[in-house]
């Protein structure tokens, strides 16, 4: 199979590629993903919803410029009882959102989508259920002061596969879905491509 296109920057993303051998030419979309939530959330649209859309237009964004290519796009959000929570912008909003977060359960939700010629031809949604510890609010500074500020802002306030892991309780679903590429179904599509 030729080399795939991921339409994300996300340096994660591009590693489980390459751990499973899927060749891939990152292109990012740069896609203002603020301006579409904006918009979705006006609509009532769920947080599921979002990533899904998210994900399409990425994909078709960057598939647009590249005829008969593969493109992969991806978002992940996380959906604490139906509210969008996103990426924080700088450390005062990492910390609410923790606060948010803490000692309740949310889902993670990874969408993906590939795209051919500007048009989605497959997509899938995977969800991850995450509880979050009691934790105090000190214990919360302590642990963002640990988090360098690419991770804080890469993984969704926290970084699961470090430190970020020591926040739950109970971790159900798949590891690499939590990741942001649910690459199981991404593999098992590409390898019954045509």
């Amino acid at each position: 199979m030729d080399k795939i296109i991921l339409a994300s920057k996300s340096k994660v993303r591009k590693e489980i590629l390459d751990k499973n051998n899927i060749k891939c030419i990152v292109e990012p979309s740069n896609v203002d993903e603020d301006i579409v939530k904006d918009s979705l959330l006006k609509e009532k649209a769920t947080p599921e919803i979002i990533s899904k859309n998210l994900a399409e237009l990425k994909a078709n964004k960057v598939s647009m410029k590249k005829p008969d290519q593969l493109v992969l796009g991806a978002d992940s959000v996380i959906d604490l009882n139906g509210e969008l929570i996103s990426k924080p912008e700088n450390r005062n909003e990492a910390m609410m959102i923790l606060k948010k977060l803490n000692a309740r359960t949310h889902h993670l939700v990874s969408s993906v989508c590939i795209s051919r010629n500007g048009l989605m031809i497959w997509n899938y949604t995977d969800k991850a259920n995450l509880t979050m510890k009691n934790f105090s609010d000190n214990e919360l500074k302590q642990y963002l002061n640990k988090i360098t500020d690419e991770a804080l802002y890469a993984y969704n306030v926290y970084q699961i596969e470090g430190e970020g892991r020591n926040l739950f309780s109970n971790i159900e679903g798949d590891k690499d879905t939590i990741m942001g590429l649910p690459i199981k179904k991404i593999t098992e599509y590409l390898n019954n491509y045509k």
